[in-house]
């Protein structure tokens, strides 16, 4: 890791930038090496992704100065930028499915035979290059709709690299992908490091960091709190800067009285994802369920919720039996589901923040067909501050929102249809340690309200640190139960990877 100025490639110098409201971004300084991994961490609102969208150029800045090699440059649009050598990988892909990974790649800038002619052989030739250099195996011919998670990433770093890319900017590259593809991605960026790339690297979780990151900035409110060297902090350091206080509880359990049954499952399947499913949710409890990426867990609290159908088996809501065709009829039993993609199945993005808190629950904030406006302001005002939503007001759009308070406009909405069962799916993703804290309480709350909650995450500490009881789910079946108090990290892993007798050793 070099450490001086000529190994300076991109450097922002007192970054402002404001919208309606909002100031997004009050005086950020910013400097990125050559051959660094620079971590960028706050909490959800702090600025990390409006900071990322001026050095992509999607967004202009109001004020301040961005440097290129130490000359003063103007970013006029992310094709400017990306001449610059500057790429960017988002959440959210930005490829084609239906077109080949080679097309993706070179998109707009394919070889060509003759005008309106592609050159295919020499278009593979060069993606074949390229993803051989980062060490996957991935064909240029195969179509990217058709590809894992981890390989459609791998093409978007093809992608930037065939832009000569100097500066990459990687946004939560590893929110979707399981333990061995984590390793595969850190093997490329060590290579892209070893190439003098600088990457900006952003993400929630924080063990990452320590196993990649050179540098580290943190920002808080849009301002710019401290740049640290990797090997000279530590954790609770990094999470004070980032929040502002002192975490001393990462996971706040309470324990809550148990009440009446709430939900029980019986012999629940559905031909080749959900076998023989069996389990009792009481008031009051919190049920982690844990297990590997396809193990079946989204597809349960599908089921559940009647978004999917399922060929057999018993529902018991609050002791009668039920049949739960669709989500109308689960939201009528009072069931209520955080679905772990929020902006594409929890949220209406174009909407405002009230107009989305309201929306399950419609026919009961109405009268006579019509909705009252003024019960509308009420309970919308109630959740925002119930939850510390931040946002300049109700009438808000939440695409205009950062992660974390998208993801509690959707924990208001289910607050408001008041119902007793709630499946949070991924209740913490993509959200910073502070807005995790928050959520964890919020837990806390509505079980000693008595509501059932069933909370399906993929990070054994949340699972580990907020359940009264795991169950594990393995090929669709659940393949172990623990308490709390049996419930070990290999036991669970045990029990996810199918090894039984291991699980209840």
């Amino acid at each position: 890791m070099v450490d001086s100025a000529d190994s300076v490639v991109l450097s922002l110098r007192g970054i402002r930038k404001s919208y309606p409201g909002v100031v997004a971004l009050d005086g950020v300084d910013l400097a990125l090496h050559r051959g660094e991994v620079h971590v960028l961490l706050g909490e959800n609102g702090a600025g990390k992704s409006t900071l990322m969208k001026i050095i992509s150029g999607a967004v202009a800045r109001d004020a301040g100065e961005i440097l290129i090699d130490g000359r003063p440059a103007e970013l006029r649009g992310p094709r400017d930028a990306q001449a610059r050598g500057i790429g960017i990988i988002y959440q959210e892909f930005n490829l084609i499915p239906h077109l080949t990974a080679a097309e993706n790649i070179f998109l707009g800038r394919e070889p060509r035979l003759a005008p309106g002619i592609i050159d295919q052989r020499a278009l593979r030739a060069a993606a074949g290059r390229l993803l051989g250099e980062l060490g996957v195996a991935i064909e240029p011919g195969a179509v990217v709709g058709r590809l894992s998670v981890a390989q459609q990433q791998m093409v978007e770093v093809a992608k930037a690299l065939s832009l000569d890319a100097r500066v990459l900017i990687m946004d939560e590259p590893t929110s979707a992908l399981t333990e061995q593809e984590i390793r595969e991605l850190f093997a490329t960026i060590a290579r892209l490091k070893a190439r003098g790339v600088a990457l900006v690297y952003i993400s929630h979780r924080m063990e990452e960091l320590f196993a990649i990151g050179d540098r580290v900035t943190v920002l808080r409110d849009g301002r710019h709190v401290g740049t640290r060297l990797i090997r000279e902090t530590t954790m609770p350091e990094l999470v004070r800067l980032m929040v502002g206080r002192d975490l001393h509880d990462q996971f706040p359990k309470q324990a809550a009285p148990l009440g009446a049954e709430a939900l029980r499952v019986e012999g629940l399947r559905r031909a080749g994802v959900l076998h023989d499913i069996g389990f009792t949710l009481r008031r009051g409890e919190v049920v982690g369920v844990a297990g590997l990426m396809g193990s079946g867990r989204t597809e349960l609290a599908r089921a559940l919720f009647g978004a999917d159908r399922i060929d057999g088996g018993r529902i018991f809501v609050r002791g009668e039996e039920r049949t739960i065709a669709s989500p109308r009829a689960a939201i009528d039993l009072g069931l209520g589901f955080l679905t772990e993609d929020r902006k594409h199945q929890g949220l209406v993005l174009g909407l405002s923040v009230q107009e989305n808190t309201c929306l399950p629950s419609i026919g009961a904030l109405s009268r006579l067909g019509l909705m009252q406006p003024a019960r509308e302001a009420e309970v919308t005002a109630r959740r925002i501050a119930e939850l510390r939503i931040k946002t300049p007001g109700p009438h808000q759009r939440v695409v205009n929102l950062s992660g974390g308070n998208q993801q509690k406009v959707v924990l208001a909405k289910w607050l408001t249809t008041e119902a007793d069962v709630l499946i949070f799916d991924e209740p913490t993703r993509g959200i910073d340690v502070g807005a995790k804290v928050e959520i964890y309480q919020l837990i806390n709350q509505l079980a000693a309200r008595g509501t059932a909650i069933l909370m399906i995450s993929s990070e054994l500490p949340e699972v580990l640190g907020m359940s009264d009881r795991i169950l594990v789910m393995h090929a669709g079946r659940i393949a172990g139960e623990f308490t709390a108090a049996e419930a070990t990290p290999e036991k669970l892993l045990a029990a996810a990877l199918g090894r039984t007798g291991l699980a209840a050793a």
